[in-house]
C-alpha cells in the first residue's frame, strides 16, 4: 500500500506572529514550540524548560554538548563510605542574580525542597529519591547521603530538577512567584515573562563562567512548526527548534539560513491503553504494531530525519539493545491476529496526539490509514499539548492509543523506562506489572554499569513482548538557524546554553 494514499490532504496556514522586522545585533531570538508555564526547576519535565533552564540556573554538575560531565557549581566530587556518601566541593564567590550568595546552605535548601512537600507537587522528585539527605559540612562542602545506589545521579544533577535555587528569595517570594520570576546563578538573568508569548533575559555580566557575548536573549513561544519556519525566513528569529521537515530543503536554499540535523534523544511511540476495550488483549496490541509500516513513514513523512526503534529509546541511549529489532510490517499477520482475537472489521479506536505538532499530525494520519487497511477505524483527537500532558495522560483519560514522546535527556533508558512503566508513575496511568517493577528496581540498585545495561535491555525486551506500545522512531534533532548567529553550540538534547553565542 502506498503511504501517500493514506495521508489526508490539506494545507498549513502560516499565521505569522507580530514581531519587529529586525532586532538589535546584541539580541539572540529563539523560537520554542512550547511554553512550559512554570520556571521553577521542581515543577517541570519538558524539553522546552531545558532549552531555557540552563541559561538561568546552574546545577552542581554540567553536561557539555558532546555529552561530557564537567564541574558546574561544584568544582569536584568524590564517593565516600562504600558509595553511600558523595562529597561535593562548591565553587566560591558565586552569587545568585539577586545578590544572594551561593553556598552549601543553598544546596541543602534546594534538595530539601525538591525531596519535600514542594517537590511532591511536580514530576521531578521521583528522579532523586535515592538521596536520603544533604548534609552541610562547611560553607563550601556538602555530602549527599544516599538511601540506595543511583548510577544515573551525576547525570541527573546536571539538569532540570537539580538546578540550584536561592533560599532567601524563594522563602520571601513564595513558589508561585518564583515560578514566574526565576532567579538563579546562570549566565542570563530574568527580565520579563509573557505567558504563551515570550520570555526575555539579559546577560549576567558577573557570571562565574564569563560574561555572555550577547546582551539579550529572547524566547518566543510558537507552537506551529510552519510558523516557526516563516518567522525564521522573515528574519524575526535566529534559531527555530521545530520546523516542518517538508521545508528543510527550502530553508537550506536560503543563503541567509541553514539547517542543523543530528542524532537526538527524542523517541516517539504510540502507547496503548491496556485497560480499554480491545487493547486489553496483547495479541491485538501486537497486531496494530505489525499493521503500520514505520519505515515508510520515516521515509515519506519524516523525509529520513528519524530512525526506526524497537524500544522507547534511540541508539545513543544507554540500555539500547541493537539485537532487539522492530516488528516488521506484516498486515497479513496483523489481520490474522485480529481475527483470532475476535475483533470485527470496522472496530473503532481513538488516537490522542499533540494538536500543534504538524509533523506528528501527518504521522498520525498515516497510522490511521494503515490501521484502516486491516479493519480498524481510527478517530484522531488533537489536544493542546499542556492539556494532553498535564491532564489527559496522567489522569488516565486517554483513548485507546496516545502519542508518547520523551526527550530522554539523560541518554539513559532508566529515566525513560521508570517514568513510563513503573506502577503509578505520571506517564503510566494504567499498567501495574510486578515483573517490570522488580526489573526497574534491580537496575537502579547497583553502581555496576554492565549489570545495569543487561537489566535495561531485559526491560526493553519484556515491554516489546507485552506490546505495551507501538515504537515509532527516534527523531533527529533539527534546528533552523539564521547564519548571523554564531557559536551556538547546538545540543542534541535541546538544552541550549548560549554563553559563547554571538550575533552579527
Amino acid at each position: 500500500m502506498k503511504l501517500k494514499a493514506l495521508l489526508a490532504s490539506g494545507t498549513i496556514a502560516l499565521a505569522c506572529l507580530a514581531a519587529p522586522a529586525s532586532h538589535a545585533a546584541g539580541t539572540l531570538t529563539v523560537a520554542l514550540h512550547q511554553d512550559p508555564g512554570n520556571w521553577d526547576p521542581v515543577a517541570t519535565f519538558l524539553v522546552s524548560w531545558g532549552a531555557v533552564g540552563s541559561q538561568i540556573f546552574d546545577g552542581l554538575i554540567m553536561r557539555t554538548p558532546d555529552m561530557k560531565l564537567v564541574p558546574g557549581l561544584a568544582t569536584k566530587w568524590e564517593f565516600l563510605d562504600k558509595n553511600t556518601k558523595i562529597r561535593f566541593t562548591l565553587r566560591q564567590g558565586v552569587k545568585f542574580h539577586d545578590g544572594e550568595p551561593f553556598d552549601a546552605d543553598a544546596v541543602k535548601f534546594t534538595f530539601d525542597r525538591l525531596l519535600g512537600d514542594e517537590g511532591k507537587k511536580g514530576p521531578q522528585q521521583s528522579n532523586y529519591t535515592s538521596i536520603d539527605k544533604v548534609v552541610v559540612v562547611n560553607p563550601t562542602t556538602v555530602d549527599f547521603i544516599m538511601k540506595s545506589p543511583d548510577p544515573v545521579l551525576l547525570t541527573k544533577l546536571a539538569g532540570y530538577g537539580a538546578m540550584i535555587v536561592p533560599p532567601k528569595y524563594v522563602k520571601e517570594k513564595g513558589s508561585e512567584y518564583f515560578g514566574a520570576h526565576p532567579v538563579g546563578t546562570g549566565p542570563f538573568k530574568f527580565v520579563e515573562y509573557k505567558p504563551k508569548i515570550s520570555l526575555a533575559l539579559e546577560k549576567n555580566a558577573a557570571y562565574w563562567g564569563g560574561s555572555p557575548k550577547v546582551d539579550n536573549l529572547t524566547y518566543r513561544f510558537i507552537a506551529e512548526p510552519a510558523t516557526q519556519a516563516a518567522e525564521l525566513q522573515a528574519g524575526r528569529v535566529d534559531v527555530a527548534n521545530q520546523i516542518p521537515l517538508a521545508m528543510v530543503d527550502t530553508i537550506k536554499k536560503d543563503p541567509k539560513l541553514a539547517v542543523v540535523s543530528m542524532d537526538g534523544p527524542v523517541a516517539l511511540a504510540l502507547r496503548y491503553n491496556t485497560k480499554r476495550g480491545i487493547m486489553q488483549n496483547r495479541d491485538v496490541r501486537k497486531a496494530l504494531t505489525l499493521a503500520v509500516d514505520r519505515d515508510a513513514i520515516i521515509k515519506s513523512v519524516l523525509l529520513g530525519q528519524a530512525k526506526p526503534i524497537a524500544s522507547f529509546q534511540g541508539t545513543l541511549s544507554f540500555g539500547n539493545d541493537p539485537a532487539l529489532k522492530p516488528l516488521p510490517f506484516n498486515p497479513k499477520e496483523a489481520m490474522a491476529l485480529l481475527k483470532k482475537a475476535g475483533v470485527k472489521p470496522g472496530t473503532q479506536i481513538q488516537l490522542d496526539f499533540r494538536g500543534p505538532d504538524s509533523n506528528f499530525r501527518e504521522v498520525a494520519q498515516a497510522v490511521a490509514g494503515y490501521l484502516q487497511a486491516v479493519g480498524i477505524t481510527v478517530t484522531l483527537k488533537p489536544y493542546e499539548t499542556n492539556v494532553l500532558l498535564n491532564d489527559i495522560i496522567p489522569n488516565g483519560k486517554t483513548g485507546e492509543m496516545w502519542q508518547n514522546q520523551w526527550g530522554g535527556w539523560t541518554f539513559d533508558y532508566d529515566n525513560t523506562a521508570y517514568a513510563m512503566y513503573y506502577t503509578k508513575q505520571r506517564w503510566n496511568p494504567f499498567d501495574d506489572d510486578a515483573k517490570l517493577n522488580a526489573l526497574l528496581h534491580q537496575q537502579r540498585n547497583t553502581w555496576d554499569q554492565a549489570a545495569r545495561k543487561d537489566t535495561l535491555q531485559e526491560i526493553a525486551r519484556y515491554v516489546a513482548d507485552q506490546s505495551l506500545e507501538m515504537p515509532l522512531y527516534s527523531l533527529n534533532t533539527v534546528y533552523g538557524i539564521n547564519k548571523r548567529a554564531k557559536d551556538l553550540a547546538l545540543p542534541a538534547d535541546g538544552r541550549f546554553r548560549f554563553v559563547d553565542a554571538r550575533v552579527d
